[in-house]
């Protein structure tokens, strides 16, 4: 896929090694993409954003938001609370540039029931310097609109392709004429 330069591509899931990064980085993938592992072995992972480039490596962070609007981060396919919170990881990562963010919110995932505008909003205006890539709830092309506004970089469409809600080429000409 990479080899037909028709777009860009980043590639993760399952990413534990330095090696893994490398490898993904040599076949031409632009960015890698790591989860769990920026909760558990934070340094780690700030030491391949030094090394590789904030450009270069994606934190995936999905997040369930407590009663209380605590957002936590959840980890091993969702199956665990890290306890540690959105906020304080990307202050951490913060020192060594992070510069891009795939923030899911588990409760909106897969539902078709339309993505968490005001959690996008809030984390843009708290991290400016974050190019987030907003995931979870996308069901219609007016979902995919009402992102643009939070000035996230990014949207992950996922079951409302699948289900046939709309084209791809129609997602992104909904994204640039928004």
């Amino acid at each position: 896929m990479v080899e037909t330069k028709r777009m860009q591509f980043q590639a993760g899931g399952g990413i534990r090694s330095e090696d893994e990064v490398a490898q993904l980085l040599d076949t031409g993938v632009s960015r890698v993409v790591i989860g769990s592992l920026a909760v558990k072995q934070p340094e780690l992972v700030k030491s391949w954003v030094e090394k590789y480039g904030p450009e270069h490596i994606v934190l995936a962070l999905d997040i369930n938001i407590s009663e209380t609007g605590e957002k936590l981060i959840a980890t091993h396919g969702w199956q665990e609370n890290s306890g540690v919170a959105l906020e304080g990881l990307l202050d951490d990562f913060a020192s060594v540039g992070a510069k891009h963010v795939l923030c899911t919110d588990i409760s909106r995932d897969g539902t078709l029931q339309g993505a968490n505008v005001e959690l996008y909003q809030e984390m843009a205006a708290r991290f400016p310097n974050v190019s987030w890539q907003a995931s979870g709830g996308i069901g219609s092309l007016n979902d995919i609109s009402a992102l643009k506004p939070t000035n996230v970089g990014g949207v992950i469409l996922g079951r409302a392709l699948l289900e046939g809600k709309f084209t791809v080429k129609e997602a992104i000409s909904c994204w640039q004429n928004a």
